[in-house]
């Protein structure tokens, strides 16, 4: 026999490898995440269960929506069990941030997404990203028609033309992003303007059957729904087509999707883990093959062929992490649209 010929030492040192290697993989296997996760459920569920199935280490999900979910880390701060975050928009992320509540992200995950889809601060990190589109009925605008800027819609050509959904987390990022570019005063008068033009709608995917249908002529939504909804059946956005502004305007921000690891987290090292592997190939690779229709936001990873690519969108340079979802909840109350 093999064991009869090797030394008892050598057998002693690979005896120590084989249980040692044991221990590792039974740690893992018996570690879990936990995520608060605001992101869409079947997207951060693709990403943990083939996480888990690259490493081991098992994730459990607590969804919810940003603004939710950020305030309650906030409320539960060092005690929260969560040891990762997840967003679908940035102003959550930067709710946190502010409370200094994350941990810093390691340097070999913030090198995998560019600097201009990440924070500064380098206390979290974009892991997807959505850009903000003007859909419109077919045949309701010639080319010449549609707005040149955000702003257009507060003209009164705009009145009952055009839907938004003020009330979700989604069009307040945008909202924010507008207030960071354009001011408080000119914020609150768009949006008061805002309140006289627009028809109020609960939920993007509203507004966007609202306008296939002739309800209004046009929105203001993420740019996923229709291809989403043309990877069904269609039949919700069949009678639409998109329109980006580009030109650095409020209305072609791009909300970057956020993840941080809490500095309370018991599980860092696996957490900073997930974080990695997220924003790494494997990750972003689920963005381009699945059926979310979000932008990848790594470094030279590709997005789903249907998108116009990030490249071309011309969005506002916005630093994430001075959006300010208070402020924005404050000047659309003021404005009566929530």
């Amino acid at each position: 026999m093999l064991h009869s010929t090797l030394p008892k030492r050598l057998l002693s040192a690979l005896g120590f490898i084989v249980a040692v290697a044991a221990i590792a993989n039974h740690a893992a296997s018996a570690q879990t995440l936990v995520v608060y996760n605001a992101q869409h459920e079947s997207l951060t569920q693709a990403w943990a269960d083939a996480f888990t199935r690259d490493t081991g280490i098992k994730v459990a999900l607590r969804n919810g929506g940003d603004s939710e979910l950020a305030n309650q880390i906030v409320l539960e701060g060092a005690a929260s069990p969560a040891d990762v975050f997840l967003t679908e928009n940035s102003p959550a992320m930067a709710l946190v941030e502010g409370a200094g509540l994350f941990a810093p992200v390691a340097g070999a995950t913030l090198a995998q997404v560019p600097p201009q889809l990440r924070p500064s601060s380098g206390k979290w990190v974009g892991i997807a990203a959505r850009a903000t589109v003007f859909v419109y009925r077919k045949g309701a605008f010639a080319a010449d028609q549609l707005p040149l800027s955000l702003s257009d819609l507060a003209k009164a050509g705009w009145k009952g033309r055009w839907g938004a959904s003020p009330a979700g987390a989604d069009f307040q990022a945008i909202v924010s992003a507008y207030l960071l570019l354009n001011g408080e005063a000119a914020t609150l008068d768009w949006l008061k303007a805002m309140k006289s033009n627009s028809v109020a709608f609960r939920g993007n995917g509203n507004v966007m059957r609202a306008v296939n249908s002739g309800q209004v002529d046009a929105g203001v939504i993420y740019h996923y729904y229709p291809f989403v909804d043309q990877a069904k059946t269609g039949d919700n956005s069949r009678n639409i087509s998109l329109h980006y502004f580009k030109h650095r305007d409020a209305g072609a921000f791009v909300s970057i999707s956020g993840g941080g690891v809490l500095a309370s987290s018991k599980n860092a090292e696996a957490a900073q883990s997930f974080l990695r592997w997220i924003t790494g190939k494997a990750g972003q690779e689920i963005l381009r093959t699945g059926d979310s229709f979000e932008y990848a936001v790594g470094v030279g990873a590709a997005s789903h062929p249907n998108l116009t690519p990030l490249s071309e969108l011309e969005p506002p340079i916005v630093d994430p992490t001075r959006l300010n979802s208070r402020k924005v909840v404050e000047l659309m109350t003021a404005a009566g649209l929530i």
